[in-house]
């Protein structure tokens, strides 16, 4: 006999769950129709493995995986069909395992009355606050539909803009990678073969020769694995620092300062995560002061946070939201003067949708500038550092050429 997991309705509409055995289906539903309940839902339970449990625990859950789940959703409820059927559905036809579970838990949760943001806010690992509040605005103003759609664009807008810079940054890494492989292979394999044909010749080898046959010994030295373990620890203290909230404030402050134009970047990166998120929390109805303090959560920035913190307070005490921006020297003044004229012709949401958009292309066109600026660079920079390495190990053959011209 199987374990069967069932969902069902006493005579009085109350909803019950449990498990019961039995050979089939067929057999646990006559069962539990001749008990006076309504079949809502039966399943064979699977028998699962430890190690399979623990291992789904890691699987992530990415942002196109909640993308689907809230598009279709939100296309369920606009068609008619009620929430908890909804979540039926897309618990079944869930490919991924742990998104699979929470939506099973939330489904048991709205049934039982819980509403979908309580639901949804006991997992803050896969529905961040701006995911919660936005559905909650949506069932107070009802209208879910739409802000489950607006929440996929939501997501749809940063996981493409966070894939255009990771794509454009991969070739850069990968040369920067190469290089190093090649020149660590050089320095500790290449230079020990020329330096033992050099100590047979008995001469005293050129001051470039000298100082990479030393730090070729040096490598390979007790001294090497000294420094590798030493360069290791800070690496490992510099990110411990970064963890703490000085170090992560410092950390900010600086990425908005790199050369080469990244701290441009990174900048308008920000501001375009900044317009997306209040654009989207103020269209679904969330208030402005609550639009506000979710934007500083979600900045991924403490220097930008601040700044919103400062505008809550300013816009808590009857200011506009425009005259705090623009005494920060984060927000550009573009972005300042914009947002003015949404709050005062009454479109804010609109206005800054559009800052959204122009900053994603921004970013997008800095980008494959920046990649097209490094690239000639880092290929230029390996190829001197290989040449410096090739100079060194032949300078002691073209000396001997010319004594013995």
């Amino acid at each position: 006999m199987n374990t069967f997991v069932y969902k069902a309705r006493d005579l009085r509409g109350v909803p019950a769950t449990g498990e019961l055995e039995g050979d089939s289906r067929l057999a646990v539903a006559a069962e539990l129709r001749s008990k006076g309940f309504t079949v809502v839902e039966i399943n064979e339970k699977k028998a699962e493995s430890t190690f399979s449990t623990s291992f789904s625990d890691f699987k992530r859950i990415k942002a196109k995986h909640l993308t689907v789940f809230s598009r279709q959703l939100a296309t369920m409820i606009s068609s008619g069909l009620a929430l908890l059927r909804a979540l039926h559905i897309l618990e079944n036809q869930t490919q991924n395992a742990k998104l699979k579970a929470i939506i099973s838990e939330v489904s048991s949760d709205v049934e039982g009355g819980t509403a979908l943001s309580d639901s949804l806010e006991k997992h803050p690992n896969v529905f961040s606050r701006l995911y919660v509040s936005m559905v909650r605005a949506g069932e107070t103003g009802g209208m879910l539909d739409e802000t489950m759609n607006r929440i996929a664009n939501q997501l749809e807008a940063e996981d493409s803009l966070r894939r255009a810079v990771r794509s454009a940054m991969v070739y850069p890494l990968l040369i920067a990678a190469f290089a190093l492989l090649v020149l660590t292979a050089m320095v500790m394999f290449i230079i020990p073969i020329f330096s033992k044909m050099y100590a047979d010749l008995g001469s005293q080898l050129p001051l470039l020769t000298r100082l990479m046959v030393s730090l070729s010994n040096t490598m390979r030295s007790i001294y090497g694995l000294v420094i590798a373990v030493a360069i290791g620890g800070a690496i490992y203290g510099l990110v411990q620092l970064k963890k703490s909230p000085q170090g992560t404030a410092a950390w900010d402050r600086f990425k908005l300062h790199i050369p080469l134009g990244i701290g441009e970047i990174i900048r308008k990166l920000a501001m375009a995560r900044f317009s997306r998120t209040l654009s989207t929390l103020i269209s679904s109805g969330v208030p402005i002061l609550q639009a506000i303090d979710i934007t500083s959560e979600t900045a991924g920035n403490t220097v930008v946070a601040n700044t919103m913190n400062e505008v809550r307070v300013s816009v808590k005490e009857g200011r506009p939201m425009s005259e705090q921006l623009g005494k920060s020297k984060v927000f550009p003044a573009m972005v300042t003067q914009m947002i003015a004229v949404g709050e005062e012709t009454g479109a804010l949401d609109t206005m800054l949708t559009k800052i959204a958009d122009f900053y994603e292309d921004e970013v997008n066109a800095s980008v494959k500038a920046l990649t097209s600026i490094l690239e000639p660079i880092m290929m230029i920079g390996v190829g001197a550092l290989v040449g410096v390495i090739v100079i060194s190990l032949y300078l002691p053959i073209f000396n001997l050429l010319e004594t013995v011209k």
